[in-house]
């Protein structure tokens, strides 16, 4: 009998005893993986508004939104492996109450500090549920976690941001109810959990799983080296469009919040749909599509900012949302093939750790450049060059890779 069956069978023969079965407890947690990265948007349309009520410059917005990848990064290195040891439940139920206390932060909020703090808490429970979810979900089912995994976050992140922006356009208490409405979505969702079927044996050795172990086989060397680039060009145009442009598109024209939060749904949603699109495609037709599609977009991004297009500015988001999508399942699928069972959460740790570096740090320089720089505009055109450059760099270290045949 398969592992996937085995699970599957254990998932029912749980559920037989009162709690979900295997289809709605995949359900459940891919929308609470929906949850946790719309909550880790759904500021983002709020930052201009922060910005005016307390006074701070650009370079806070994206310190305030790359200090998350910092708590996503230290979690994801120290609680990556506890639930293999504690078991999914508990982990992810320990995550959801570290969310809430974020999503109450922000309710309370009355300066930069407190959103700081929201920030590095959210990226603690952030990093923890994604290892529990993403393990959890291959537990119930293999093929069908595997998918959930890919597109989950995306819809996530544009889902928070197009809610966040909705809600303060139309509705009262424009700081806070958001927040609220996902405290209230995610109390329903721990009540799932809680029936939710335990999908592993716990075992010792938790407290060991907290250091972290992360190396390099050298089977996967020369791919790692290669695709390191495109993964950081590729987040960091998340983390450029995360920070920055709700700002952007108010320089393009439209005042409205909403802009700023569909710019987000956009780019987040088409990433979402390239990878289930290209799921089934070899990896370096996956890894090609994601860089063309990155510089293409990249250079119609620069054209739309210089000519003050906004049709324009959103083609070129949305083939940056093609090159986010390509880009990252791309390169998991050049990588992972190359390295043994034992070896596959330690090469993931790393490639996480480039992405999430990616996320935090271009982010936060941008935000230099616009305030010390030569503005909004010119910074956007820089960022283009860079992200433009670091496509190009992987594409030539994938020369000797994208001849081998693919895994």
């Amino acid at each position: 009998m398969s592992s996937d069956s085995t699970a599957s069978g254990a998932t029912s023969g749980t559920a037989r005893r009162g709690r979900l079965g295997p289809n709605l407890t995949l359900f459940l947690l891919a929308s609470v993986l929906v949850s946790f990265l719309a909550s880790s948007f759904a500021p983002t349309p709020l930052y201009p508004t922060y910005q005016a009520d307390w006074h701070f410059s650009p370079i806070t917005t994206t310190v305030v939104f790359g200090v998350y990848a910092v708590g996503v990064l230290g979690s994801l290195l120290t609680f990556g492996k506890l639930s293999d040891h504690l078991g999914r439940r508990p982990v992810l139920l320990g995550a959801i109450v570290v969310q809430m206390a974020a999503l109450i932060i922000f309710i309370l909020a009355n300066g930069v500090p407190a959103l700081l703090a929201a920030r590095i808490v959210q990226g603690l429970a952030a990093g923890a549920a994604i290892g529990a979810i993403g393990a959890a979900m291959l537990d119930v089912n293999r093929a069908r976690g595997t998918l959930a995994n890919s597109i989950a976050p995306g819809i996530g992140t544009g889902t928070g941001a197009l809610l966040s922006a909705s809600l303060v356009q139309f509705l009262p208490a424009p700081t806070r109810l958001v927040y609220i409405v996902l405290l209230v979505i995610l109390l329903v969702q721990t009540v799932g959990v809680v029936l939710m079927p335990e999908t592993v044996t716990p075992m010792r050795g938790a407290l060991r799983s907290l250091r972290p172990e992360i190396s390099l086989p050298r089977t996967a060397r020369g791919s790692v080296l290669a695709v390191a680039p495109v993964l950081f060009a590729g987040w960091s145009l998340a983390s450029f469009f995360g920070a920055l442009g709700p700002a952007l598109v108010r320089v393009l024209g439209p005042t409205s919040i909403v802009f700023g939060g569909v710019a987000v749904f956009v780019f987040a949603m088409i990433s979402s749909g390239t990878v289930l699109v290209l799921r089934n495609a070899p990896a370096r037709t996956v890894l090609l599509t994601g860089i063309v599609a990155l510089v293409l977009g990249m250079i119609i991004t620069m054209f739309a900012v210089n000519g003050h297009s906004v049709a324009a500015f959103f083609v070129g988001i949305a083939l940056g949302g093609v090159g986010f999508g390509g880009t990252f399942q791309g390169s998991i699928k050049s990588v992972m093939p190359l390295v043994e069972a034992h070896e596959r959460a330690s090469v993931l740790s790393l490639l996480y750790i480039v992405c999430y570096v990616g996320l935090g740090l271009p982010a936060v320089i941008a935000g230099y450049l616009v305030v010390h720089g030569g503005g909004l505009p010119r910074t956007a055109d820089e960022f283009t060059l860079a992200v433009i450059a670091l496509a190009v760099i992987a594409l030539l270290g994938l020369r000797g890779t994208l001849r081998r045949p693919a895994t």
